[in-house]
């Protein structure tokens, strides 16, 4: 397979090179897939949680907040969150 980088793209590569940050231009395309193949996966956990988040919405699995519980499911989203950084 044949990589033709934009001149711009040669610079930033070679001027990762020189700094030891890659080792060669083959490092760069490596890292390239890698961060796309990264960004596809998120990409794909996202576009399931909207069908899974509609689907619940359409079969009625959700519950409405007020002024007054929205406060309540914040703090204990909070110590949840805080027991989970303690736990580590």
């Amino acid at each position: 397979m044949a990589v033709h980088p934009t001149q711009d793209q040669q610079a930033f590569i070679r001027r990762a090179i020189e700094s030891g940050r890659l080792h060669d231009e083959e490092d760069a395309v490596r890292e390239a897939l890698s961060l796309w193949e990264e960004r596809e996966r998120t990409r794909t956990e996202i576009l399931t949680a909207l069908d899974e988040a509609e689907a619940d919405l359409g079969a009625g699995r959700y519950a409405d907040y007020t002024d007054t519980t929205l406060p309540v499911l914040a703090d204990e989203l909070k110590r949840k969150a805080r027991s989970l950084r303690e736990q580590r």
